[in-house]
């Protein structure tokens, strides 16, 4: 039996897992597949992925380029969710910024440096033409941390996925000004290179358990309405997030698509230089 951990956010888009999980399909591969949640994101899994504490990690795009660029050894070996994930940007429901143009030089909640909501802060301020330099940003750890840092004026605006924060959204807890969605393929799969190296197959196996439930998860019966029962959300809501998400079918991540990302994100100052697109993927579909 072959041990492996994987890494996600709790979130909806990670549904897919719990399922393959529950049917025990990965246990009749003789693969003992166990998930862990990481609430705060990219930035933790990415820590996680370096220590050895994961295998393996469904993380944000941006996230995981960055930290690999930074020396993280591991590779992206597909695309998970191949659509643009749309990050709402919030304030206190009383907060006096009415529009995006007055958050310029408000401090921003970020879970750590080098997540999601640190990168797509600084995606979101080349889109409005401000000076990246002049961001500030106050560390928050997760979406909890995001709730409290608002609601007691440590930040002023927090940037989170757009249907996970739209219960708080309705609730009054936060007032989103607009959204910025990402412009790449939101989410990946990254493996630690010495998992490749000793347990190719097993994560091959994995790659194709997963790849099989999301080809067919739209049709799933009724999984609108789990889904909103899951994750306490609007059935309306699930609807749509459902209409506007598409899961990769399995295809390999592209050198150029690696490279376009890298433009883009050397054009907006997150990362000082670009690297060789094989730095970062490993082709699993040879």
């Amino acid at each position: 039996m072959t041990n492996l951990q994987v890494g996600g956010v709790p979130e909806h888009f990670n549904y897919p897992w719990y399922l393959t999980l529950k049917n025990k399909e990965y246990t009749k591969e003789n693969i003992n597949l166990r998930w862990r949640d990481y609430p705060g994101g990219t930035g933790e899994m990415c820590k996680a992925l370096r220590s050895g504490e994961v295998d393996i990690a469904v993380v944000l795009t941006e996230g995981i380029i960055k930290d690999i660029a930074a020396g993280n050894p591991s590779k992206i070996v597909q695309t998970y969710v191949k659509s643009p994930l749309i990050w709402g940007i919030h304030v206190a429901e009383n907060s006096r910024f009415k529009e995006i143009k007055d958050l310029k030089n408000a401090t921003i909640a970020i879970s750590r440096f080098g997540s999601g909501s640190h990168l797509m802060a600084i995606v979101n301020a080349f889109n409005q033409g401000w000076n990246i330099d002049d961001l500030k940003f106050k560390v928050v750890g997760n979406l909890q941390g995001g709730i409290d840092a608002l609601k007691n004026g440590e930040a002023d605006y927090f940037m989170w996925e757009h249907f996970t924060t739209k219960p708080l959204v309705d609730a009054g807890i936060f007032r989103r000004i607009d959204d910025c969605p990402t412009p790449w393929p939101c989410f990946v799969i990254a493996v630690r290179n010495e998992v490749l190296e000793h347990n190719y197959d097993a994560v091959k196996k994995v790659l194709d358990i997963i790849n099989n439930t999301t080809s067919t998860f739209k049709n799933i019966k009724n999984i609108d309405i789990t889904l909103a029962n899951r994750y306490e959300q609007q059935l309306t809501d699930v609807q749509k997030w459902l209409q506007l998400t598409t899961w990769n079918d399995g295809k390999p991540i592209t050198k150029n698509l690696i490279t376009r990302i890298q433009n883009k994100m050397l054009r907006f100052n997150v990362i000082k230089e670009k690297k060789k697109a094989t730095d970062f993927i490993k082709n699993m579909y040879l």
